[in-house]
């Protein structure tokens, strides 16, 4: 597994640009109304599979802009960043919430503790050789009916394989929707369902966004 090593190149690359990216993305929610939709939706699904105590994991939470959002949908939820200048402008910018540094594949939770996991865009920099690990960790920590939200961008045309891209911060890399939905189900987390977000012309990145929701079985 070469996690460790990608882990600290793009930890460093974040801690780098921790300021920047805070104030640039800080509202980035507010012209997104198809993303603020599956988000409530996401949600309204962990309440009312977990009651009003489950608990949500923000993972890859950067300056936790979107945490807050979701404990603005009533969860009770928190942020794992790898970056530790990250996760000190989420608490100086959120001090009601709780945020600590982590990483994806080893969490500090407890078996079956979470009620919900959002992954925004957080997997995008592991190789994908990698990422199978990453989800056994989330199907790990999820209680049975739990959901996970899962968001990255997606490959050109029908082929399954993955392709990796410049990304401004450091390699990232697009999946197949059908690819990663069956990469879940491996672990035990059975696809609900997709949305597909177009590129708007303006944005930099002209990839399709996909959202995944899936439960665990």
């Amino acid at each position: 597994m070469t996690e460790p090593h990608t882990l600290d190149a793009t930890r460093d690359a974040y801690d780098a640009i921790a300021t920047v990216y805070a104030q640039q993305f800080q509202d980035s929610l507010r012209d997104r109304p198809l993303e603020r939709a599956v988000l409530g939706a996401f949600a309204e699904l962990v309440r009312t599979n977990g009651g009003s105590d489950a608990q949500v994991a923000d993972l890859g939470c950067g300056p936790g802009y979107v945490t807050a959002h979701l404990r603005g949908l009533g969860l009770e939820v928190f942020g794992v960043d790898a970056s530790p200048v990250m996760v000190e402008l989420a608490h100086a910018a959120h001090p009601g919430l709780r945020f600590e540094i982590g990483s994806m594949a080893a969490l500090d939770i407890e078996d079956g503790a979470l009620g919900g996991v959002l992954s925004r865009w957080s997997v995008i920099h592991t190789p994908p050789q990698d990422v199978p690990d990453i989800v056994a960790e989330i199907a790990r920590v999820l209680a049975p009916g739990g959901y996970l939200l899962i968001d990255f961008p997606a490959t050109d045309g029908p082929h399954p394989e993955t392709q990796s891209y410049d990304h401004v911060v450091a390699t990232a890399y697009r999946w197949h929707p059908d690819s990663l939905a069956a990469l879940l189900r491996d672990h035990g987390l059975a696809e609900v369902g997709r949305t597909i977000i177009e590129p708007l012309p303006t944005d930099r990145r002209q990839f399709q966004e996909i959202e995944l929701l899936a439960r665990k079985v």
